[in-house]
């Protein structure tokens, strides 16, 4: 048995993508056994981000900056805008490090089952960055699921009337894939392989 603070902290660790009850005690466990080495940093690292994180202002990404270290970075092409649905997916392209432009994050995707609406989403924001110009192409970078090529599709109508190249990833990801959960090979081909929209 453990006392109510370490139960609560395996409870809290438990409830995380990929941990269950007993992958959490493993971990709690780990902690106690090397508190100085593991505990501690990462209870200030936990601290640290708690106290500054936010949304990105320009691209909807979460980090402890605004603007976020991304949209920050000069280095990347501003004539380059690739559109994804959530922060994992920005985050797992940028992973690949094969993507050389800016993100913008839609916070979703359009769903009439779950009523997810294009006002539920950052589409207007995404306009808005498009129609204050310096871009050139805008991938759209959506999952390979119905919604993720229903909300593609919305928005490649949206920006149409805009002078610019409008792509998507290539088709031959897996139907029903996320982006989040693809490897970084299959993620390089799909981006070198992106093609217009229309």
């Amino acid at each position: 048995m453990a006392s109510p603070e370490i139960e609560a902290l395996t409870q809290a660790l438990s409830k995380l993508p990929g941990l269950g009850p007993r992958s959490a005690r493993r971990a709690v466990l780990h902690l106690l056994k090397k508190r100085e080495g593991a505990l501690a940093p990462l209870l200030n690292a936990l601290m640290a981000v708690e106290k500054n994180l936010s949304n990105c202002s320009i691209c909807g990404n979460i980090d402890t900056t605004n603007p976020c270290a991304v949209c920050a970075d000069p280095r990347r092409d501003a004539r380059a805008l690739c559109v994804v649905e959530e922060v994992a997916d920005l985050w797992a392209l940028d992973r690949s490090r094969l993507f050389p432009g800016r993100f913008h994050v839609l916070g979703g995707r359009l769903s009439a089952l779950e009523g997810v609406r294009p006002e539920d989403l950052a589409i207007e924001s995404l306009v808005r960055r498009i129609a204050d110009g310096g871009i050139d192409e805008v991938v759209l970078a959506m999952n390979a699921t119905l919604e993720g090529q229903t909300t593609a599709h919305y928005i490649a109508e949206r920006i149409e009337r805009f002078p610019i190249r409008i792509t998507q990833l290539a088709h031959g990801l897996p139907v029903g894939g996320e982006l989040d959960y693809l490897d970084e090979g299959t993620l390089a081909q799909a981006l070198r392989a992106r093609r217009p929209v229309a």
